[in-house]
């Protein structure tokens, strides 16, 4: 039996709201809290959820707790610094003398092998049906799954965000065995999706290979921060990412399972029982007020 829900948000990425004032945007937030829930009920939707908001809306979106809405964090993207010259720089003044050692283990053990190459472009078309299979891989082996994206949604980012999107392709002996798709925006990469070949991943080392060269892309390119999404945190937090927090915010329809619902969700929420979060500098950012989260 599935509940119905109304979600407000990005089904693929954090959520953001409209590009006017401040003011403007508290009045327009003023205006959806008051309105989201008669349209819920009009439509037969049971649970309203806000998804994946940016902590630095904290204050804006009070109105939605202010009416009964519940604010946990959703599991948190994460940010790295790379506004450096070169990746090597990266490494001696970001990272601990045990975490260099262990990469450059890595990858000389990578160069070693078959060379591996990287195609970027901004069309993902012509290698859609042999790049597909990667990100497949990395979403079923996943332990929490969200969207399940489909061919044609990487080949309309070609179609529609070409000055926006960026395709990164690795081959090795011609056979694509990594795959990642990037938005760029302003001096941000933001790192969405990633595919791999798992026949040959852990003896490549192609997580912290393909990390190697999307940091180095980004560094000559110009892009000063990397943006990725959540899960996946140990090895973010040994190459020194910090926490982006995202929330949702969430009311039952039913004022008394509401009731309910807003004293139990602090306790179910996931970030709290992760054990690897907890070690990022900047974990108590995930329950932050609004004033301190600014």
């Amino acid at each position: 039996m599935f509940m119905k829900t109304k979600m407000i948000g990005c089904v693929a990425g954090e959520a953001q709201l409209d590009d006017g004032s401040d003011a403007e945007r508290a009045a327009n937030a003023e205006l959806l809290a008051w309105e989201i829930e008669k349209h819920a009920l009009a439509v037969g939707a049971r649970l309203i959820v806000l998804k994946e908001f940016p902590s630095s809306y904290r204050e804006t979106l009070a109105c939605f707790e202010r009416r009964g809405f519940a604010r946990i964090p959703s599991m948190p993207l994460t940010r790295l610094n790379i506004a450096y010259r070169t990746f090597d720089e990266y490494m001696q003044s970001a990272l601990n003398s045990a975490t260099r050692a262990k990469l450059r283990k890595k990858f000389k053990a990578t160069a070693g092998d078959v060379p591996i190459e990287l195609h970027v472009s901004d069309d993902i078309g012509p290698d859609i049906d042999e790049v597909y299979p990667l990100y497949l891989n990395v979403y079923r082996r996943s332990k929490l799954h969200f969207e399940k994206l489909t061919k044609d949604y990487f080949c309309r980012l070609g179609q529609i965000m070409r000055e926006r999107v960026r395709f990164f392709v690795w081959r090795r002996n011609g056979k694509a065995v990594a795959f990642g798709e990037c938005i760029v925006h302003g001096d941000t990469m933001y790192a969405e999706y990633l595919g791999l070949d798992y026949s040959v991943a852990l003896q490549l080392h192609l997580y912290h290979y393909v990390f190697r060269d999307l940091v180095s892309w980004g560094m000559a390119n110009g892009y000063k921060w990397l943006q990725s999404s959540g899960l996946n945190y140990d090895p973010k937090l040994h190459l020194r990412y910090r926490l982006k927090p995202v929330d949702l915010y969430v009311k039952r329809t039913s004022f008394i399972i509401n009731a309910v619902l807003r004293r139990l969700l602090p306790l179910l929420e996931p970030t709290r029982y992760d054990e690897t979060l907890k070690k990022f500098p900047n974990y108590s950012e995930l329950w932050e007020t609004a004033a301190l989260a600014e």
